[in-house]
């Protein structure tokens, strides 16, 4: 296996671990770095897509208590089925327009100046959520009827939009409807479980002709990278919520995007489409 290849996988799948839970979009700083990396082909798409797994799967080991309770108390405890049921709905609507709009916002918006653009975007509506005077009315994730799980569903749907951020939409979403900063938060990890495996699953499946045997350690190594880094910026993340807002991200995100947008407008790195 050609370790140049490798080398690549793992830069990006610590990219993706890192990225996927904060409010800075995954998907967005997967294509940025995927064609800085030459590693855009089919077959790169496809891994950027599945290797979401393994940071999907380090949420899973962070809270495998709350996910085991839930799957074994769902027939006798109200408050494990409300948990599932609220996955499920606020999981249908990106699943749903994903199916609908997924090709055309693959074919038209996966480059990096529509990314660069909705960085900057998302950051100035999370500056103005951070702004406004809230009072949170659901303090912890037990609490979210099913009418708060599909707002937050909805909130996702913007996610589809590269360079928005599924972490971002949801979490701001939740907090903007009335969810305390950490019921957003974590309810965000709780809904990236069935988000990515569906993700992942039908992007496998719908390429599983451009792949072979030979690109299992790709895979690997980006998978278990994502792993990796994605259950240390959990863990992170959830201390750093509690004494801090997400203004930093805010920030990030318009310097991020205004140098991939000077880099465009000046050709000092052509972007592919």
């Amino acid at each position: 296996m050609d370790p140049v290849l490798l080398l690549k996988a793992l830069i990006l799948g610590v990219v993706e671990g890192l990225t996927e839970f904060l409010p800075i979009s995954s998907t967005g700083h997967l294509i940025i770095a995927s064609q800085l990396l030459d590693f855009h082909d089919e077959k790169g798409k496809v891994f950027e897509i599945a290797i979401q797994t393994g940071a999907m799967l380090a949420v899973v080991w962070e809270y495998r208590a709350r996910f085991t309770h839930a799957l074994t108390g769902a027939a006798s405890d109200p408050v494990a089925r409300r948990f599932i049921v609220n996955l499920v709905i606020a999981f249908v609507p990106a699943a749903v327009l994903g199916l609908l709009f997924g090709g055309y916002i693959k074919e038209h918006l996966f480059d990096a100046v529509p990314v660069a653009i909705a960085f900057i975007v998302g950051a100035f509506i999370i500056l103005w959520v951070e702004r406004r005077h809230r009072t949170a009315r659901v303090e912890s994730v037990d609490e979210m009827t099913w009418k708060d799980a599909l707002k937050v569903g909805i909130a996702q749907s913007f996610a589809l939009i590269p360079g928005t951020s599924r972490s971002g939409a949801t979490i701001i979403g939740g907090m903007l409807f009335g969810l305390s900063r950490r019921a957003a938060t974590e309810f965000s990890f709780f809904l990236a479980v069935p988000t990515l495996i569906a993700a992942g699953a039908y992007d496998l499946y719908k390429h599983r002709d451009v792949l072979s045997v030979a690109d299992t350690p790709v895979f690997a190594v980006g998978l278990v990278t994502a792993f990796v880094s994605a259950f240390v910026c959990v863990r992170w993340l959830i201390r750093f919520i509690a004494t801090h807002d997400f203004t930093i991200f805010a920030w990030y995100r318009i310097v991020f995007g205004v140098v991939v947008l000077v880099t465009a407008y000046t050709g000092l790195v052509v972007w592919s489409a």
